[in-house]
């Protein structure tokens, strides 16, 4: 008989006298990529309309007449939305459940990208970006907590596996985009990519949300005193991964109170009393309170309960938010630095491309316009970035002394902030711009892929959402900064965001190294 266990991303439950034969275990795994791989297919495409206002910005410039410069405070709306997204949906995500946040914001992914198209002014894209962003800015917490909690232990580098699909997602925008905006005048070009892609990602939800039956997450059942719920999600991922379980509600209850009976008084009365005097459920002002309660001081506070833990804390910290300025000051105007490499490389001077061979409906001299070739170029980067995550996938396990969680991401780091570089100084000519991209986008995808799965790993579980709460909300106020650095920091707009994000994403290389923790091979707390 195959046994099935109360998936928990915490620990690998192996001395609470529960654990199960490793066949099950592998079988579990199988079954639980089978029934996520096409719900996940989705996250690469949804994440990339995040990324939709990147490609697109000089027809902006073309079609409501405004500074380049000007037109990147597009980005900073869309961060703003990204940052109330992430803590609503955060919070929402602890009252109302996974499963609705999950549909949730892809609904309005594809709403407020669908109403973007037909925006009539600048200051009404920017709007429809910040909607979209409070979407989307619900993706990562929520999608990456369910993912977790439907996770093994032994199976937690899937996690970095994960950030596959976002490469994937930005090939599928890449291709749209070369297709639309090569082929139609500025002022239609963007608007059809626009709705293309908010049309494709309301039918990805109208797929996820009619044809896909996903379980609620079984933690937060458990977080809610919902334990008869928890019970049947988990006999039902037994029956859909074709095994047995011998979980039942009265099992649970026993190894919640043995687990509960070692803590506090204070703690088992925090945890039962809620939950009696809401008959059997913990009230949804609870949970909110304690959702607000993880931004205070006396939640932040054991982050910092000894040195190796509060320097660990404060340099991942600051990795996620010099990597959140570091990364959209080169990445979210990347093709303005592609198309600067068709008249004359990054550095701006004419000459170079042969604008006049375009066969593109716009007209060849206009500066603002991006070619179809610079969509090309973004499409082959996409491709190349697919690998980076393979890779990192393999390399997060590894037992050399330079790779591991930490050597995987610090290497990638420095590989990332150097090639910025490279690409200022050498990136004269389209060609050498396009070999630095490919070398930025593998080892960026490296980079953020570990960095998801690395965070959360360091961190104790009582403390864990604190730690990953406050390093997400870092990373997102300072890429709120980083486009408002863009437009007004002086130079000629081009090179100077670039020698600025490899400054910053050096400096994430250095905390790095410095973080005195690797998660390699340990059991999570």
């Amino acid at each position: 008989m195959e046994y099935e266990e109360l998936p928990d991303d915490d620990d690998d439950n192996e001395e609470d006298g529960f654990s199960k034969d490793r066949a099950a275990a592998d079988h579990e795994e199988t079954g639980m990529l089978e029934m996520s791989a096409a719900e996940y297919s989705v996250e690469g495409l949804r994440r990339e309309v995040r990324k939709g206002d990147h490609g697109i910005r000089s027809d902006y410039e073309t079609e409501f007449g405004i500074a380049e410069k000007t037109v990147r405070y597009t980005t900073s709306a869309m961060y703003l939305g990204l940052c109330f997204g992430s803590f609503t949906w955060g919070v929402g995500s602890d009252i109302l459940g996974r499963r609705i946040a999950f549909n949730m914001t892809l609904f309005i992914t594809s709403l407020f990208g669908t109403l973007a198209a037909f925006a009539p002014s600048w200051p009404g894209v920017c709007l429809s970006f910040a909607l979209l962003g409070f979407g989307v800015g619900g993706n990562l917490p929520v999608d990456g907590a369910l993912f977790l909690e439907f996770l093994p232990g032994a199976s937690s580098s899937l996690l970095t596996l994960l950030s596959v699909w976002w490469p994937v997602g930005q090939l599928c925008s890449s291709l749209i985009a070369w297709f639309f905006i090569g082929n139609w005048p500025a002022d239609q070009g963007w608007r059809r990519f626009i709705l293309a892609i908010g049309v494709t990602t309301f039918v990805m939800f109208i797929i996820r949300f009619f044809l896909f039956h996903l379980f609620e997450s079984p933690k937060f059942l458990l977080s809610r005193g919902r334990q008869s719920e928890a019970v049947a999600v988990v006999h039902g991922l037994a029956h859909r991964n074709g095994a047995k379980t011998w979980l039942t509600e009265d099992i649970l209850n026993a190894v919640v109170d043995d687990v509960v009976g070692g803590d506090s008084g204070e703690s088992h009365l925090h945890r039962h009393g809620t939950a009696a005097a809401s008959g059997g459920r913990i009230s949804t002002k609870s949970v909110l309170k304690a959702k607000l309660e993880a931004f205070s001081g006396a939640r932040i506070r054991p982050l910092f309960s000894s040195r190796k833990l509060g320097l660990a804390t404060s340099l991942v910290w600051f990795c996620w938010a010099t990597i959140g300025m570091g990364y959209p000051l080169f990445n979210a105007f990347l093709p303005q630095y592609l198309s600067h490499g068709t008249t004359g490389g990054v550095d701006g001077d004419s000459g170079g491309g042969d604008t006049a061979m375009s066969t593109s409906p716009r007209a060849p001299t206009d500066p603002t316009s991006i070619s179809a070739d610079t969509y090309r170029n973004y499409a082959i980067l996409s491709i190349v970035g697919v690998p980076g995550s393979i890779l990192a996938y393999f390399t997060v396990d590894s037992r050399s002394a330079f790779l591991g969680r930490k050597g995987t991401l610090a290497i990638s780091t420095f590989v990332s902030a150097s090639f910025l570089f490279l690409f200022v100084h050498y990136g004269k000519s389209p060609g050498a711009q396009l070999a630095f991209s490919c070398v930025e986008a593998f080892s960026q995808n490296i980079m953020y892929g570990v960095l998801y799965a690395f965070t959360p790993e360091i961190f104790p579980a009582p403390v864990r959402g604190a730690g990953t709460g406050v390093a997400s909300f870092l990373n997102r106020v300072a890429g709120l900064i980083a486009p408002i650095l863009a437009a007004n920091i002086p130079g000629d707009g081009t090179t100077t965001p670039i020698y600025l994000s490899g400054a910053l994403i050096f400096a994430a290389f250095v905390g790095m190294v410095l973080i005195p923790i690797e998660t390699r091979g340990r059991q999570r707390l």
